[in-house]
């Protein structure tokens, strides 16, 4: 009797402390639990501590309040240029209404990647390879749209969606690798051209400039040449004025300067005119007679010299008439040989002119003549 009453007792002890324990419930947080009083939804619970009618009240479901990630098997999904790429999405998501998450679908993540999967396909196939690959952020939103609408009655809320790649096919990679590799290519090219094309033009410019003021500096170098020279010919012309030669000194000179000019090697022909002996008359008249010449008459300190003048000059008179005599005797000569002795003769051989004749007075040659 005492054992069986010992008994009795332990199992009211056992039930008691079972009755307990499902009365009691301490709910963490971020999460809630549905409970259900003989399968009809009583309440939800909320985080901290919570009793429950044990045997009677129960939890149906424990929902987790956090953002959840869930990233979905590739799915194959058709372009609208036919081409079947391989789509890898990650879905945001979190419960706001747990009672609704619970009752109205079943499980409400395969419901969520079917709808993605689902959804996914309509976009994409109303779009082809190239745009596909270079609009995910419009993908992206629209599918937010989509599973945001649709799952709000599920009380779930759908805060993004990530497409995490687009797989084409292999032999689309391979073209894709080659369409790049060439439009790389044609880049470079363009710059390499670019860049040549710009050398080029700043060589030019530099060359355009370099030549502006080379010849620039050319110019004002001819111009201060010529302003030397002008400088050196008028200070020449000054002092020649200034010191006023007489015509005695100026015939010197010349009677000084035509055996040289006889006998230059750059003077292949010299034609000898017939006034060439009345010219040499004149000159010897002129330095006869320039004793005569008002205003300019010898002065006593150069009367001791006039003799050796006289002599100078009549030495390079004789100079010159010798010089003139070989000329006209070349000259003779050349004409013969041009008409081989037929042609007509040339001009007549002036008659020979003595040294003292060029030093006479011209008056008494036009006297004789």
């Amino acid at each position: 009797m005492e054992l069986v009453i010992a008994v009795l007792f332990g199992a009211m002890a056992l039930i008691g402390v079972v009755a307990l324990a499902k009365s009691v419930r301490i709910v963490p947080q971020q999460r809630q639990d549905v409970v259900e009083r003989l399968g009809r939804y009583k309440r939800t619970l909320n985080p901290g501590l919570n009793l429950l009618v044990p045997f009677i009240d129960a939890v149906r479901t424990k929902v987790d309040l956090r953002e959840q990630v869930v990233s979905f098997p590739p799915q194959p999904v058709i372009t609208s240029d036919n081409l079947v790429v391989s789509i890898d999405t990650v879905l945001y998501f979190k419960v706001v209404d747990s009672v609704r998450a619970t009752y109205e679908i079943s499980n409400f993540l395969q419901a969520i990647e079917q709808l993605t999967v689902t959804t996914l396909r309509n976009v994409i196939g109303s779009l082809d390879l190239e745009r596909a690959l270079t609009s995910r952020e419009e993908i992206n939103r629209h599918l937010s749209g989509v599973l945001d609408e649709t799952t709000g009655r599920w009380g779930i809320k759908v805060t993004r969606v990530e497409i995490k790649a687009i797989e084409p096919p292999p032999s689309i990679r391979d073209s894709m690798e080659k369409q790049m590799r060439a439009e790389r290519d044609r880049r470079a090219a363009i710059l390499n051209a670019e860049g040549h094309k710009q050398s080029q033009i700043l060589t030019a410019e530099g060359e355009k400039q370099a030549a502006v003021l080379r010849a620039d500096g050319d110019r004002q170098a001819r111009i201060l040449q010529a302003e030397g020279q002008a400088k050196a010919i008028r200070t020449v012309f000054d002092a020649i004025h200034q010191a006023n030669p007489s015509q005695k000194v100026l015939a010197y000179q010349y009677l000084q300067a035509l055996p040289q000019i006889a006998n230059g090697t750059a003077n292949k022909v010299w034609i000898v005119p017939a006034e060439l002996t009345k010219a040499l008359e004149g000159m010897g008249g002129a330095l006869g007679g320039l004793s005569q010449m008002v205003g300019d008459a010898p002065s006593p300190q150069a009367a001791s010299g006039a003799s050796d003048v006289e002599r100078e000059a009549a030495a390079a008179a004789q100079a010159a008439a010798a010089a003139a005599r070989e000329i006209h005797d070349e000259v003779r000569v050349a004409e013969a040989q041009a008409t081989g002795g037929n042609g007509p003769q040339g001009l007549p051989a002036p008659e020979p002119v003595s040294p003292h004749s060029l030093l006479q007075d011209p008056a008494d040659h036009r006297e004789r003549g």
